[in-house]
């Protein structure tokens, strides 16, 4: 109902986290004195989905002095995390909710902008993102939305407030966030409008911190329609600029199915992985491109790394020794990934049989020591690390032999190997 405004009303059994507790609490300190407070966004668009509520967030007409002021007073803790914003966050049994003035923007470069505050609830509305991010409720219940939100969750249409160029001028994350709120919260395609105002929008998002286009990305693989809606940015060429790369998007769908058939949590590197990297090379485009960190990198560099050497035809040795090499971790990346990329179902038993592999066998240690060379004469030094590397090779390819009479024979081989080499 785009232009006016209309209520709905929350219960005790559809909203208990607003009826008692430390929401209830914080409302009561800053209700008074003229003043008013709302919990506003996340938590009231996803109670009406029936969904979980984990980020409370409030709106109020005082200023960031008489929230801190009041705060102090009803013996909270109160950090002034965004104060110039008008946002103060307030501490209740260890959990943050973020208490924020009612604003207007005064100037935008699409990047940051300059806010006024102010005591009108619809205009602070208004400067939002999308309809269903600009609901309030207070502590009465009472849903009041001025922007269409109710409508929109209804139709589960994710949609930009007022004119969407106009949204996507103020912060050119809008475009990515647009997308990431479609494959959460909507169904079907995006709404033509928003999307068109996105793909108009695109060249700007070079202008953004790579660290917000980071978080958002990978805050969309997570969602539950991430498949269609990253097959739009795609076919918009909004991906491909994201990324600076073509997306593997089969890849990425297998994969979210074999992360459900094997029983692994949703993995953020994995799902990147699977989306965006095939060589080595795409993965140190990441790391600049998303500001990755030297763990996140090195994590795709070892999936990527030989993938489609991993396959069921891999013999027992063979394998055993990928998993010998990564570990338990590294390994399952890797299977997976390459499972991502075949032509497979998730229920081959040969697949399954591959990825289980480090539930069903332990790699050993190698046997052998410097110790069972040196007392064969072998001098310390690079001469006896390049031999003990070779036996540590010829014991993994003879699928880790433990009977001490075949280990003593790898060592004696490796050192006349060493020995051979040295004299020619």
């Amino acid at each position: 109902m785009s232009g006016g405004w209309r209520t709905a009303a929350f219960t005790r059994e559809r909203a208990p986290w607003l009826f008692a507790g430390p929401v209830l609490r914080l409302l009561d300190v800053l209700n008074a004195d003229g003043e008013e407070a709302r919990v506003v966004g996340g938590a009231v668009r996803n109670t009406l989905l029936g969904l979980p509520v984990s980020d409370i967030d409030l709106a109020t007409t005082a200023l960031p002095d008489v929230v801190m002021a009041r705060v102090a007073a009803a013996g909270l803790h109160a950090v002034p995390t965004g104060i110039d914003h008008g946002t103060i966050t307030v501490v209740i049994n260890e959990k943050g909710y973020e208490v924020t003035t009612l604003r207007q923007d005064v100037e935008t470069d699409g990047r940051h902008a300059v806010v006024r505050f102010g005591r009108d609830w619809k205009a602070d509305a208004g400067r939002r993102d999308f309809t269903i991010n600009a609901m309030f409720v207070g502590g009465d219940g009472q849903v009041i939305d001025f922007t269409g939100g109710l409508d929109d969750i209804e139709a589960k249409r994710v949609r930009f407030i007022g004119d969407p160029a106009t949204r996507i001028a103020e912060d050119y994350l809008r475009v990515l966030r647009f997308f990431r709120f479609h494959a959460a919260y909507g169904e079907g395609l995006p709404e033509a409008e928003g999307l068109a105002a996105c793909i108009r929008a695109r060249e700007q998002l070079g202008k953004l911190s790579r660290e917000r286009v980071r978080n958002e990305l990978l805050k969309l693989l997570f969602a539950e329609h991430a498949v269609p809606t990253l097959a739009v940015m795609s076919e918009t060429g909004i991906l491909v600029d994201v990324l600076a790369g073509v997306p593997w998007l089969s890849s990425f769908s297998n994969m979210i199915k074999a992360e459900a058939q094997f029983g692994f949590e949703a993995d953020a590197m994995r799902r990147l992985g699977a989306l965006a990297v095939r060589a080595r090379e795409d993965g140190e485009r990441l790391r600049e491109r998303l500001r990755l960190t030297n763990e996140e990198t090195r994590r795709l560099r070892s999936m990527t790394e030989r993938w489609w050497q991993m396959s069921p035809d891999m013999g027992a040795v063979a394998r055993r020794a990928v998993l010998y090499r990564l570990g338990p971790e590294a390994y399952r990346d890797r299977a997976v990934l390459a499972f991502s990329r075949s032509e497979d179902k998730v229920d081959d038993e040969g697949w399954n049989e591959l990825i289980a592999l480090p539930e069903n066998w332990t790699a050993p240690k190698f046997p052998l020591a410097a110790k069972h060379f040196l007392e064969q004469g072998v001098e310390k030094g690079p001469a006896l690390g390049s031999i003990l590397a070779r036996a540590e090779e010829t014991w993994i390819n003879s699928g880790f032999p433990e009977e001490w009479d075949v280990l003593y024979t790898i060592r004696d081989w490796a050192i006349e190997q060493e020995s051979g080499a040295k004299g020619e």
